[in-house]
């Protein structure tokens, strides 16, 4: 056996690759990725990999609004999309928590009766008990924060599945909600109120939503140039500043175009802004942060990340919290949507919408794939739907077989994008 002193070139040294064969090879890569056409390219490896991202939530989305605006033109009219997008703020924003608990593998069926109970509580201590609205507001996020947690301590020491858990949940959350109510069953918001205004009235103007319409394309340019700047520095391949900056143009001028119309009705919702500031933070946390590839790799492998020296339990009572706030949250946005809170508030549709958004946006049932951003397009579908089909003056009972129609496509779609990236992976 051969032997080398520390520091010396090992026995195989002329068999390896010198400096600049490496730098030949990291050019070709570098070269590889650059120009639009290869990123063009690259796409369509992917979707032929099962890497289908939000194709087919927006493509389903085209054909939605196309046949309704085919049966009625007012559906694409601005002020119609104005109301669409008020709607879309209050699900939308407790799919987010379901968004955090399909990451790792889990479910709560109970975010619809988290909802009604915390725009319940709201109307109890501010208007009948006479706290500050905020700190009634504060006081129904912390409480949803701690049912979360409890759901995650069943589920960590008693191993109790979250489907069960969240279904038990669902039941005594209900009747916390009906005892907090009382007799009266329903609690009147003050229409004068900021949080009522808010809710119904608010429009971001018109000079400051052109403004934030151009963040997303300054955002995508620098982090992609940084990255960019990384990956070369690491000889490794990397897009084309041509291909960021058409990136970044081309989703700019879309929503500069969204915003434009959208100001020629009512404006852009403020509290549509709220969720979506809300899901940039969300998305920020889950693709950019430790704690974000941490539940990605719980959903992924549980055992794996438990091995990997991440703290599973810390993870799943993270997401269960999450959950339970964003619906509290959710709920009060519908009480100031509708300036009240009854026993009818969360019950009805609410709990599956906010579960099938999620799945419809295109995050898996299976767990460790999706997005903070499958939340708002899965929810403009829905909502989508609702408002053509009440314009056209149909049954709501058509609305639920539609969703439910688009629902079972969309968890066949991931399922057959599931099974084809593990036979590209094997392959």
């Amino acid at each position: 056996m051969s032997k080398h002193t520390p520091g010396s070139a090992p026995p195989d040294t002329q068999s390896a690759p010198q400096p600049s064969t490496l730098l030949d090879r990291s050019d070709v890569r570098v070269k590889h990725a650059s120009g639009v056409g290869e990123s063009i390219s690259a796409f369509f490896d992917r979707v032929r990999s099962g890497d289908l991202g939000s194709l087919p939530v927006i493509a389903g989305l085209i054909i939605i609004w196309t046949v309704f605006t085919s049966l009625n033109p007012v559906f694409l009219s601005a002020n119609n999309l104005v109301n669409l997008l008020f709607d879309c703020s209050t699900v939308g924003v407790i799919s987010l928590g379901i968004v955090c608990v399909l990451l790792v593998g889990e479910i709560d069926l109970s975010v619809g009766s988290m909802s009604g109970f915390a725009s319940a509580l709201v109307g109890t201590l501010w208007v009948n008990e006479g706290w500050p609205v905020l700190l009634a507001i504060a006081a129904a996020i912390v409480v949803g924060g701690v049912i979360g947690a409890l759901y995650a301590l069943l589920l960590n020491r008693l191993g109790m599945p979250s489907f069960v858990s969240t279904l038990a949940g669902l039941l005594a959350i209900l009747g916390l909600q009906l005892y907090v109510l009382g007799a009266s069953g329903s609690i009147n918001l003050p229409y004068s109120t900021p949080i009522v205004n808010f809710g119904q009235l608010m429009i971001i103007p018109a000079p400051v939503s052109h403004v934030l319409a151009l963040l997303p394309g300054v955002a995508i340019l620098g982090l992609g140039l940084r990255t960019r700047a990384r990956r070369q520095a690491a000889r490794l391949s990397a897009p084309s500043t041509g291909s960021l900056l058409a990136r970044a143009i081309a989703i700019t001028v879309f929503l500069e175009v969204v915003v434009a119309y959208l100001n020629t009705g009512r404006g852009v919702p403020l509290m549509f802004g709220v969720f979506l500031g809300l899901t940039v933070l969300m998305d920020y946390a889950l693709t950019r942060t430790r704690w974000g590839r941490s539940m990605n790799a719980v959903g992924g492998n549980r055992e794996a990340a438990r091995r990997a020296g991440i703290k599973v339990g810390s993870i799943y009572t993270s997401a269960f919290v999450l959950c339970a706030g964003f619906a509290a949250l959710g709920g009060i946005l519908t009480a100031a949507r509708l300036a009240s809170a009854s026993q009818q508030a969360g019950t009805g549709d609410v709990n599956l919408n906010a579960i099938a958004a999620a799945v419809i946006g295109g995050t898996s049932l299976f767990g460790g794939r999706g997005s903070a951003y499958s939340a708002v397009l899965g929810i403009i579908v829905i909502q989508s739907i609702a408002s053509g089909l009440t314009l056209l003056n149909l049954s709501s009972s058509l609305r639920f077989m539609i969703t439910g129609a688009v629902l079972a496509i969309a968890v066949i779609v991931d399922s057959l994008a599931r099974q084809s990236r593990v036979s590209h992976g094997r392959a």
